[in-house]
């Protein structure tokens, strides 16, 4: 259990939020203090594979991404429009957000038919995510962008081999209706996953907790590295370095150098590990060092989703 969390089981919270000084302290203390406070929780479903690699971001200008992590790597293409334009590679806290919806309620049902309707939109303003507004261009935009983007997963076997597997996310638009009032409706009431992703979800779900995400909000390397933690963590059988030069190559996309990326990824450490109590890392001069640890998500409950 992390520091922020002794604090507030010692202290009460309101004396702990006397006592941190730092930005990146009160946020990882108010985060702490939301799981803390959830006596239920709520099981999301992610790809293993956005353990190793992830989305942009920021929005990029480039109509390729890739990103390599342990073993994997991850090549998405943005889809073209009606005119032959590029809509672009999906990115930020929005696209992790929609296609954590869409995953979770496909591990849920045992379908790759997703319903959409009023679900999706309950749904991330349950995790605090206002569909109404200014951000309803912001959905529009992610759904647009996930719906047209072509995905290969590269992995490495040894020896110079490689497997690949090209895929999409949905086979179908997420089409919104362009009326982005208060009550934004969908177009298609359901969205298809993709073959080859619906497969490759089922062989490699990783559980997360709902309300981790939404204490996350829209920090999305906090995301990443709370995603990447849940996956690594309760597999080790002993501790593993990992140092700031790998974490910078897995995660550092968008930040122009190793220097500018510490900082930054110390703070989302900071609030991946506020949502993730049960969680053993220690940070240290040359990077981080994970020792094995209890599961984000209990074994048990993750069975009753069909998770083992």
């Amino acid at each position: 259990m992390g520091d922020v969390h002794r604090l507030i089981i010692q202290h009460g919270l309101e004396r702990a939020r006397l006592m941190v000084e730092s930005k990146a302290d009160r946020q990882a203390l108010e985060a702490a203090a939301a799981i803390m406070a959830e006596e239920a929780s709520r099981i999301g479903i992610t790809h293993a594979g956005f353990a190793m690699t992830s989305l942009p971001h920021r929005r990029i200008q480039q109509s390729v991404w890739r990103r390599r992590g342990h073993l994997t790597t991850l090549l998405v293409e943005s889809g073209r429009d009606s005119h032959g334009e590029f809509v672009g590679v999906p990115f930020g806290s929005v696209a992790r957000m929609i296609l954590l919806y869409l995953q979770t309620e496909a591990i849920r049902t045992a379908s790759q038919e997703v319903e959409l309707g009023p679900s999706m939109y309950a749904w991330m303003g349950r995790l605090g995510v206002p569909t109404g507004g200014r951000n309803y261009k912001m959905v529009s935009e992610q759904a647009a962008r996930l719906s047209a983007c072509r995905l290969t997963f590269f992995t490495d076997l040894g020896d110079g081999a490689e497997a690949r597997r090209n895929g999409a996310f949905v086979q179908d638009a997420i089409s919104l209706n362009a009326d982005g009032g208060r009550q934004a409706s969908l177009w298609r009431e359901t969205v298809r996953l993709d073959d080859g992703f619906w497969r490759s979800l089922r062989e490699h779900p990783v559980p997360v907790r709902e309300e981790a995400v939404r204490a996350i909000g829209a920090r999305s390397l906090a995301f990443d590295l709370y995603v990447w933690l849940a996956y690594r963590l309760h597999s080790l059988s002993r501790s593993a370095p990992v140092t700031w030069a790998a974490l910078y190559a897995q995660f550092g996309a968008g930040f122009s150098d190793i220097r500018n990326f510490r900082p930054e990824i110390r703070n989302a450490l900071q609030i991946a590990l506020a949502v993730y109590p049960e969680a053993r890392v220690d940070v240290e001069r040359r990077g981080v060092v994970l020792h094995p640890s209890p599961p984000a998500v209990p074994k048990q409950d993750a069975r009753r989703l069909g998770v083992s």
